[in-house]
């Protein structure tokens, strides 16, 4: 993979996080985890290029974030839509996940990511905060994605590297 700067960057995060997903992956101790998201965002946060994404309390991956300084964003090619479905809907606390994906783990200095990824952001956290009721302006959010008070942890994450495939 080559190193490309943030103002270089160009493809929508509209289309890769929205449409394609994304792998959020962090290494907790010895060990690694990784899931599938589909909600987030990347742009400028004080004056540093940045990722938003946020994940549920239930998730396994989540204590992975939490402990972690950094973490990856990675993005995939179509015919790798079978193993993000899998890797969304099966938790890394039931099963080793990722080997049964056939996903091959490689580092950028101590944050894991995946060689098959056409597209890898690595962050580093700067933030993070826990949705609330009260923070909801727009009536029915919280209703209609929340009905059991699962509220999302938002993090913010300065992204240090952007690769992408060769």
């Amino acid at each position: 993979m080559k190193e490309v700067r943030a103002e270089e960057f160009n493809l929508s995060p509209f289309q890769l996080i929205g449409r394609e997903w994304m792998l959020v992956t962090a290494k907790k101790g010895d060990k690694i985890n990784t899931m599938t998201a589909s909600w987030g965002g990347l742009g400028v946060m004080w004056d540093k290029n940045v990722a938003f994404i946020v994940i549920r309390p239930s998730r396994y991956t989540k204590e992975f974030i939490d402990s972690a300084d950094t973490l990856s964003l990675t993005f995939y090619k179509k015919e790798y839509k079978k193993q993000l479905a899998y890797l969304g809907s099966v938790s890394g606390r039931e099963e080793d996940k990722i080997s049964k994906s056939n996903l091959t783990v490689e580092y950028e200095g101590e944050t894991p990511y995946f060689k098959e990824a056409n597209l890898a952001i690595i962050c580093r956290k700067l933030f993070h905060q826990e949705f609330t009721s009260d923070s909801f302006v727009e009536t029915g959010l919280e209703e209609k994605y929340y009905p059991g008070k699962d509220y999302h942890t938002l993090y913010i994450a300065e992204i240090e590297k952007i690769l992408v495939s060769e």
